[in-house]
């Protein structure tokens, strides 16, 4: 089959395309722009992609057209003639549902938070229990070459996004998925620009559970009011939780069965794993941070419902090289060290920051941020900035295209000394100028942000 992906260069619309050129599949596609690392993985793939989204790039006429949901609405050249060719077509996340899941046993991850690294854990862990499974991730795993791959055993994993599917079909992706396995690690208000509030997407997850079969498993927190909210619309699956304590009003379908992470070091960066008290086997890892001691949880239990014992499973753990985007180090310049996080959200911002002073004590850290998804960009969450980078010593915040709203109020509300900037250079050369001490920079922001991961190191060494 000839298929065409409007749209390829999104981590999703990339990472399928991919599976569909392993399937056999004849395959090409076209974006407005491609950067690496999708770009790279195509070229690796030997997918054909264009620059735009002329509709002459169509031909030959594919049998199927898989359109994403970025900067494709109804009034886009080739959607219009797409439609008026009557081309059959569909969205990403439906293809995935109907020509690559069926007959496998799915194991999804979904939540506001820790989807990229608890669903590359979860791969991870089935990877090295010998059950090759298949993944769908929306980051790049470390311990992976690709975002995404087939596999070839019944598993397969896979980032359950609940941002909405398509221009035809305003549900959220994950309706399509159908898992067997469901852990939800948290849930928080987000995605501003197509949920008016909390509630419309709490009714998109239960969309989700009303798919789960009663012989599947859900994993959840034990902490989470919004997740609970969820769970007492309707369950009818088993619920195991993670946490420190049980929940304190259980749902009809809660097991009892708790993980927890006792004895942890101070940074996150080793901690027990416990099934309802009794110790499991100990992490130790290079990551770091409450968020991921929850995530490991999250993983654990979800695998264990695919047949990992724990002890195998945290062993895998320790070989977890993490997610590019993850707090990972970019450069280290003399006496600082410069960290990449994709920061999408107040609290995503909050947890990094806060578990990186864990681990450094008191080094002093620089949080340079650009709140640049739609949630922060519309200034719906703009509360929860002025407090979010309270663990860093300083934060400078930069002012993007796209932001809608005074930046500047949360700059005069930061909890610690703050600056605002507009132009890239002027925010590199502030840098630049700080004493020479120890420092942790961590750059958090969730696009390109035009290159300062590359061009601030290379600053500093010039310095």
């Amino acid at each position: 089959m000839r298929i065409y992906f409007l749209g390829i260069g999104g981590t999703l619309m990339g990472s399928l395309a991919q599976l569909a050129r392993d399937m056999g599949h004849r395959v090409s596609g076209s974006d407005q722009a491609l950067y690496p690392p999708m770009s790279d993985q195509l070229a690796a793939a030997d997918i054909r992609v264009y620059e735009g989204f002329e509709p002459a790039q169509l031909a030959p006429r594919p049998d199927l057209v898989v359109i994403g949901n970025a900067r494709l609405p109804r009034g886009t050249e080739s959607v219009e003639y797409i439609l008026d060719s009557g081309l059959p077509y569909t969205s990403g996340a439906e293809w995935l549902g109907t020509s690559v899941l069926p007959g496998r046993w799915t194991l999804a991850v979904a939540g506001t938070h820790g989807k990229t690294t608890t669903a590359s854990m979860l791969a991870w862990i089935l990877e090295c229990a010998g059950l090759e499974p298949g993944y769908l991730i929306g980051g790049v795993p470390q311990n992976f070459e690709r975002s995404a791959r087939l596999g070839g055993g019944r598993f397969f994993v896979v980032e359950a996004d609940e941002y909405d599917t398509s221009y035809f079909d305003r549900r959220s992706k994950f309706v399509h998925y159908r898992p067997r396995t469901l852990a939800i690690n948290n849930l928080e208000f987000d995605h501003a620009d197509i949920f008016p509030d909390l509630g419309a997407i709490q009714t998109q997850f239960h969309h989700l559970l009303r798919s789960i079969p009663g012989n599947g498993l859900i994993v959840a927190p034990s902490g989470d009011a919004a997740v609970d909210e969820v769970l007492q619309m309707g369950c009818w699956t088993p619920v195991t939780r993670f946490g420190n304590q049980p929940p304190a009003e259980p749902v009809g379908c809660d097991t009892g069965e708790l993980w927890s992470a006792p004895n942890s070091a101070r940074d996150g960066s080793a901690f027990d794993v416990a099934v309802d008290g009794e110790i499991k086997g100990r992490v130790a890892w290079t990551l770091l941070g409450e968020h991921n001691k929850a995530n490991a949880l999250s993983s654990l239990a979800a695998a264990r419902h695919a047949g990992v014992a724990a002890p195998e499973a945290i062993l895998a753990l320790h070989r977890f090289a993490g997610v590019k985007r993850r707090l990972e180090v970019v450069a280290e310049v003399a006496d600082v060290t410069v960290y990449d996080d994709f920061a999408h959200h107040p609290t995503a911002i909050r947890t990094t920051l806060e578990g990186l002073r864990a681990r450094v004590g008191g080094e002093e850290i620089l949080a340079i941020v650009e709140p640049r998804t739609h949630t922060m960009s519309l200034g719906t969450l703009r509360g929860d900035l002025a407090d979010c980078c309270a663990a860093a010593d300083a934060v400078f915040w930069f002012k993007g295209e796209n932001m809608r709203w005074d930046l500047g109020e949360v700059v005069a509300a930061c909890t610690v000394p703050a600056r605002l900037f507009e132009d890239l250079d002027t925010v590199m050369a502030a840098v630049a100028q700080l004493p020479r001490n120890r420092r942790h920079v961590v750059i958090l922001s969730n696009g390109g942000f035009q290159g300062i991961h590359r061009k601030l190191p290379a600053l500093l060494r010039a310095r």
